[in-house]
C-alpha cells in the first residue's frame, strides 16, 4: 500500500512587522531613484541617458564606423537589449531612430539607411528594414573608450562590461540637448550651436568665474536643429542661463512673396522645434473651419525635402503682420520651449545647474579623461620601452642570445641572469622573429626607443602640471570646433535671434469671423438664426413662416459671435451661441433640444448677453431683485438659478434696465431710476429703483402686493422721460405719475385712463 506523502512545513526565518507606510516609502523611493538616475536624466558629462549610450556603445562594439558599412537595426537592438539594456526592443528602437533623426537632433550620433520618419510626424519603418552605422560625432563622444579614459561597470547579467559614461570629446549635452520625466522631476534641455559651445568652453579656461552674461554673449541662445527665430530678449535668455529654469518663445520662419495684381502669399520655411508639420497644418485648417481665422483664404503644403507651407490671405488688402499674429497666438507657429536643466551630476546626484555649471561640469570631466588617457599612455610606453630596452641588450650581444637559446633546455631564466633582464625582456626576446634580427630592425627599435623616451617625458610633465593639462584641453576643443563648429555643414547656425516682437494690434473684430443674424423665438418655442439684421422681423412683421398653431414671440438683432440669454418661468438664466442655432430656411428647432428647460416651464426674455447689462427679475408673487447679466451667464445646458421660486410661482418678468449697455440695442440717453409693475388686479404701483437690491440669487424682496391674482407685468424707466407702454400699434406715454407714486410693497391704485388692457402692457 503507498504511503500518503507528507505534508511539507512551512519554514518561516526572520519576519519583522513593518508598517505598510514605512514599506511603501521605502519600494517608491527606491523606485522612484531608479528612474532618475537609470533612465530619464542625461549625466552632464556626456548628455546621454543609459539608454541612448547602450545604443551608441553596441553599435561601437559592432564595428559600425563612419567609414564601415551598416547594419539592420534589429542587429543594434538586439544586441542593446540582450547585452545591456533589459528593456522592450521598440523603446530601444525609438531611441535609436531619434538619434538618427536630422530633425530631432542637432548632431545626428547615428546615420540611418532606410525610412526613419520624418517632421510630419510619420514613424520610421520597422526595424528589420532600416539600418545604421555611427556618426563622426558619435565617435568623437566615444574617443578614448580603449584608452581606460572611463571607469566601465559590469552589465546586468555579469557577462559584459559598459562604460559608466562616455569620454565625450565633444560637449553632447547642450549641443544635443535632452528632455525627459522622472519621478517628481523633468528635464527639458535646448541644443545650442557646437561651435558658440566651444568659445565659451576657451573662454572659460582662460577665466573660470567667468559671469552668465559673458558666457551668453558667447553662447546667445539655442540652435534647434529645426531652425525657427528665437524671440526673446537677451535680459529673459541671460536670466534662464542663470537660474537654470526659464520659458523661450520660438516662432517659424516666414517670408512673403509677391504674386501678380498685387497679391502676395506667406510662406514658412522653418517650424518650431518639435512641431509635427501635418498636426500645424491640420490645426490652422480646423480653425478655418471654425471660422476664427478671418484673413486666411487657403493653407498648402509644398514641401519637398525642405519645409515650405504656403498661406494664403483672404485679399490683397489683408496686412501679413497681422495675419501671421492671428496664426502665433492661436497655433504652434509659435510655441513656448520650458528651459529646465535638471542634470545628474558626477556623482549621479540630480540637481538644476545654470550655464557655468554645466560648462565647468564637462571641462572638469574632460581633465579627469585627459589624466586617465595619460596614465593609461604612460604605462604602454613604459611596457613598450622596457620591451625595447630588452631587443637593444640582445642586439649587442646576439651571439649569446643565440647561443643560450640554442644549448639550453630552459633560456629563459638564462637569459634573466645573464643579461640582468625583466621577465617581460626575456619573454619579449625569446618571441622575437629571425627576420628581426637584420641591422635595420635594430635602427628602428633605436628610433622607436628614442621617440617614446621624449614622449614619456612630455606626458610625466603634463601629469605633473595643471596648465599643461588646461592647454591641451583647450586644444583639443579647438580641434573639435574645426570639425564641427563653423565652416562644416553642421556648424552653421540654423536658429535666428530676434528680440521680442512689438505688440502687432489686431482688431478685436477680426480675430473671429462674425455676421449678422436676426434670432426669431415662436410662442411654441422654436427658435432659429436668420441671416441678417431684419427690422421688419424684430418689430414683428416681415415674411416668416411657422409651424401650424404656432407665431412670432421675440426677434432680436444679434451677431453670429453673441451668446443668446434666455430666462425661463423656472427662474433660470440660459444661454445658447448663436452660431449654434438652427438656420432660418426653415421652422428652426425646439429651444428644449438646446437646453434643459423642465416641461413646465416656458421662457420669459430672449436678449442678447452682454456683461455689462442687468436685469429686473420679478416672480409671479410680486417679489424681485435687480441680477447684473455676468452672473447669470450659464456655462451648461440646465442654465443658472436666479430666482428662487415657491411652490407654483413661476417666473413672470425679466426686465433690462435701461441704461445699462445692453447688447439688444435699447440704450436710453437717461439711465433708469423707476420701477413700475402693475397686477393682475390691474392696480398700477411707481416706486424708486434704489429700493430693489441687487442680488445673483435668491427670492427677492416684496414689489407690490396683492389680495387676488399675483404680478402681471413690471419695467424699470426713467420718471422724468415718463412711462410708456404700448396699445394697439400706437406707443403711449405718460409723465404725470406722481398719483401712483408710492413705496416698494404698496398694493397701488388703478392705471391712467387708455392703459393697455394687454396681459402684458409693459412687453408689448
Amino acid at each position: 500500500m503507498a504511503k500518503t506523502p507528507a505534508t511539507p512545513k512551512l519554514i518561516v526565518e526572520d519576519i519583522r512587522p513593518t508598517p505598510l507606510a514605512d514599506a511603501l516609502g521605502e519600494r517608491y523611493l527606491a523606485y522612484a531613484l531608479s528612474t532618475i538616475v537609470s533612465r530619464s536624466l542625461p549625466d552632464v558629462r556626456d548628455g546621454l541617458k543609459p539608454v541612448h549610450r547602450r545604443v551608441l556603445y553596441a553599435m561601437r562594439q559592432l564595428r559600425l564606423d563612419p567609414a564601415g558599412g551598416f547594419k539592420k537595426c534589429a542587429r543594434v537592438v538586439g544586441d542593446v537589449i540582450g547585452k545591456y539594456h533589459p528593456h522592450g526592443d521598440s523603446s530601444v528602437y525609438d531611441a535609436l531612430v531619434r538619434l538618427a533623426q536630422e530633425f530631432a537632433v542637432r548632431y545626428p550620433l547615428v546615420e540611418g539607411q532606410g525610412n526613419f520618419g520624418n517632421i510630419d510626424g510619420d514613424n520610421a519603418a520597422a526595424m528589420r528594414y532600416t539600418e545604421a552605422k555611427l556618426t563622426s560625432y558619435a565617435q568623437a563622444l566615444m574617443e578614448g573608450l580603449d584608452e581606460d579614459a572611463v571607469d566601465l561597470r559590469a552589465t546586468y547579467d555579469g557577462e559584459e562590461s559598459e562604460p559608466v559614461v562616455m569620454p565625450a570629446a565633444v560637449p553632447n549635452l547642450l549641443a544635443n540637448g535632452s528632455s525627459g520625466i522622472a519621478v517628481g522631476m523633468a528635464t527639458n534641455i535646448p541644443p545650442h550651436n557646437l561651435g558658440e559651445l566651444c568659445d565659451a568652453l576657451l573662454h572659460l579656461i582662460k577665466t573660470p568665474k567667468a559671469q552668465i552674461g559673458t558666457l551668453v554673449d558667447l553662447i546667445p541662445g539655442p540652435d534647434f536643429p529645426t531652425g525657427g527665430v528665437l524671440v526673446e530678449n537677451r535680459e529673459t535668455i541671460v536670466e534662464a542661463y542663470r537660474t537654470g529654469r526659464g520659458s523661450l518663445r520660438l516662432r517659424a520662419r516666414w517670408t512673403e512673396e509677391k504674386l501678380d495684381r498685387g497679391q502676395y502669399q506667406i510662406v514658412i520655411s522653418e517650424v518650431p522645434y518639435q512641431v509635427q508639420k501635418a498636426k500645424l497644418i491640420e490645426r490652422v485648417a480646423a480653425l478655418m473651419e471654425e471660422k476664427k481665422l478671418p484673413f486666411l483664404a487657403d493653407i498648402r503644403d509644398e514641401s519637398t525635402e525642405e519645409v515650405r507651407i504656403v498661406l494664403e490671405p483672404k485679399s490683397r488688402t489683408v496686412d501679413a503682420e497681422q495675419l501671421m499674429e492671428q496664426l502665433f497666438r492661436q497655433t504652434d507657429l509659435e510655441v513656448r520651449f520650458g528651459l529646465n536643466m535638471n542634470v545628474l551630476d558626477a556623482n549621479s546626484i540630480p540637481r538644476v545647474m545654470d550655464l557655468r555649471e554645466v560648462l565647468q561640469a564637462y571641462l572638469d570631466h574632460r581633465q579627469v579623461v585627459l589624466v586617465r588617457r595619460s596614465k593609461h599612455r604612460l604605462g604602454v610606453i613604459e611596457r613598450r620601452i622596457e620591451i625595447l630596452e630588452g631587443y637593444l641588450i640582445a642586439y649587442l650581444n646576439l651571439d649569446a642570445v643565440i647561443k643560450i637559446i640554442r644549448t639550453e633546455d630552459e633560456p629563459k631564466p638564462v637569459l634573466m641572469k645573464r643579461f640582468k633582464l625583466t621577465d617581460t625582456q626575456a619573454e619579449a626576446i625569446l618571441n622575437m622573429r629571425l627576420r628581426s634580427l637584420r641591422k635595420l630592425e635594430e635602427f628602428e627599435i633605436k628610433t622607436e626607443h628614442k621617440s617614446l623616451s621624449e614622449e614619456l617625458k612630455q606626458i610625466k610633465a603634463l601629469l605633473k602640471d595643471e596648465n599643461k593639462q588646461w592647454q591641451t584641453i583647450a586644444w583639443q576643443i579647438k580641434e573639435t570646433k574645426k570639425q564641427f563648429g563653423q565652416g562644416t555643414p553642421l556648424g552653421k547656425r540654423r536658429t535666428t535671434l530676434s528680440d521680442a516682437p512689438t505688440a502687432v494690434v489686431v482688431p478685436i473684430e477680426a480675430l473671429v469671423e462674425k455676421e449678422p443674424v436676426t434670432v426669431v423665438f415662436s410662442t411654441k418655442g422654436w427658435i432659429r438664426a436668420m441671416k441678417g439684421h431684419k427690422d421688419d422681423v424684430v418689430s414683428g412683421g416681415g415674411d416668416v413662416k411657422f409651424k401650424e398653431g404656432d407665431s412670432f414671440q421675440v426677434a432680436v438683432k444679434a451677431q453670429s459671435t453673441d451668446k443668446i440669454l434666455l430666462f425661463g418661468s423656472d427662474g433660470r438664466f440660459y444661454t445658447v451661441a448663436a452660431d449654434r442655432l438652427p438656420q432660418g430656411r426653415g421652422f428652426g428647432e425646439p429651444i428644449r433640444l438646446l437646453i434643459d428647460l423642465p416641461n413646465d416651464a416656458d421662457i420669459v426674455t430672449v436678449r442678447v448677453y452682454n456683461r455689462d447689462e442687468k436685469f429686473l427679475l420679478v416672480s409671479s408673487e410680486g417679489r424681485g431683485f435687480i441680477v447684473p447679466a455676468e452672473q447669470v451667464f450659464a456655462q451648461t445646458k440646465n442654465g443658472k438659478q436666479a430666482l428662487n421660486l415657491a411652490e407654483g410661482e413661476k417666473a413672470r418678468v425679466c426686465a433690462p434696465l435701461p441704461g445699462t449697455s445692453g447688447a439688444g440695442g435699447d440704450l436710453l440717453a437717461k439711465p433708469a431710476d423707476s420701477v413700475a409693475i402693475i397686477g393682475e388686479n390691474r392696480k398700477l404701483l411707481i416706486f424708486p429703483l434704489s429700493e430693489v437690491p441687487e442680488m445673483s440669487r435668491g427670492r427677492g424682496v416684496i414689489l407690490q402686493r396683492y389680495k387676488d391674482g399675483g404680478c402681471a407685468d413690471a419695467k424699470v424707466f426713467n420718471f422724468k422721460e415718463g412711462l410708456s407702454w404700448k396699445s394697439g400699434d400706437r406707443e403711449r406715454v405718460e409723465t404725470d405719475l406722481k398719483d401712483w407714486r408710492g413705496e416698494r410693497a404698496q398694493s397701488g391704485r388703478l392705471p391712467p385712463k387708455g392703459f393697455s388692457r394687454e396681459d402684458r402692457p409693459f412687453s408689448g
